[in-house]
């Protein structure tokens, strides 16, 4: 038995298992058992108000779930598999547990790219309900040793595919019946690739819940988080951008790469935090491209909890 028909195994009998993507590390369950979908809840400490990502093989799939209207459709056709989260109408015979949509008439579905949790998806053959594994408001995993740390026991099963290429979370889209098009959460697909798609996107009503990571306070560290630092105060970490970090902090890139520094954010987080920082100071980055999305994560990290 491969480790992907053992951890489908333990998706059929309603436990979790921990996947790679693309973006992170997911914390998956059967999505049409509302039991199975409790577990994810439970193991996270996850409000259940906070609904969850359906992970879906493809368009096909997505189908079958929801009511997609053409501008959703084009943004899969060209986007997936890929790092977007499609918001939709949700279908009256969705096999998808009302749980996981947190009783809105909507969902959320993704078909991820990593060739895994393709493989998962397909043995498994259903949608896999899976927010990010790590317990709820902490900072995302990009590893399986990150998931190992945050859940432990709580997790059946670690699939360990490396380190998460672009290690920040989805771009969240919501497309309504009538094609009205709300950039719910900015995230690994910047917000320019989807308006050169679909046109113009509009932001969301603050303070609403209609998808994952959208809480004020989301993606955090123990330490506390001052933003647009340039630079360290006494006693703080740095987390440097377009330069070396000083002694003790980090750079998410030295050169200014706004990919690479996607990809380190929550590891060098992780870091800083383990070695005992008690303030880490960021410096400014700019919100262009994927800046948009790491600028949001920085901000939710930082907010009061």
């Amino acid at each position: 038995m491969t480790e992907i028909d053992r951890a489908a195994g333990i998706l059929r009998a309603g436990r979790l298992v921990a996947f790679p993507t693309e973006t992170v590390y997911g914390l998956g369950a059967d999505a049409t058992s509302p039991n199975a979908v409790a577990r994810i809840y439970e193991a996270k400490g996850r409000p259940r108000f906070n609904p969850l990502i359906a992970h879906v093989l493809d368009l096909d799939a997505a189908l079958r779930q929801a009511h997609l209207h053409a501008k959703a459709i084009t943004l899969a056709e060209a986007l997936w598999p890929g790092p977007l989260t499609i918001v939709a109408p949700r279908r009256a015979d969705s096999t998808v547990a009302e749980l996981a949509c947190a009783g809105l008439t909507s969902i959320a579905l993704r078909a991820p790219a990593h060739p895994i949790t393709r493989e998962l998806l397909g043995v498994f053959g259903k949608p896999i309900a899976a927010p990010s594994a790590n317990r709820s408001g902490k900072v995302s995993s990009t590893t399986a040793a990150h998931v190992r740390e945050e859940l432990g026991e709580r997790v059946d099963l670690i699939l360990d595919g490396g380190a998460s290429a672009l290690g920040l979370e989805s771009t969240i889209v919501a497309i309504a019946a009538d094609g009205g098009a709300v950039l719910l959460r900015p995230g690994a697909a910047p917000r320019e690739t989807i308006q050169k798609l679909i046109g113009p996107v509009t932001d969301p009503h603050l303070g609403s819940v209609e998808a994952p990571g959208m809480l004020a306070s989301h993606y955090a560290p123990r330490a506390r988080l001052r933003l647009n630092a340039e630079a360290p105060r006494e006693g703080e970490a740095y987390l440097a951008f377009g330069a070396e970090a000083p002694v003790g902090g980090l750079s998410l890139s030295p050169t200014g790469d706004l990919v690479e520094a996607a990809a380190n954010l929550y590891a060098h987080l992780r870091a800083l935090d383990a070695a005992g920082a008690e303030t880490i100071a960021v410096a400014p980055i700019p919100s262009i491209g994927l800046g948009e999305a790491i600028n949001d994560r920085l901000a939710r990290a930082a907010a009061p909890r």
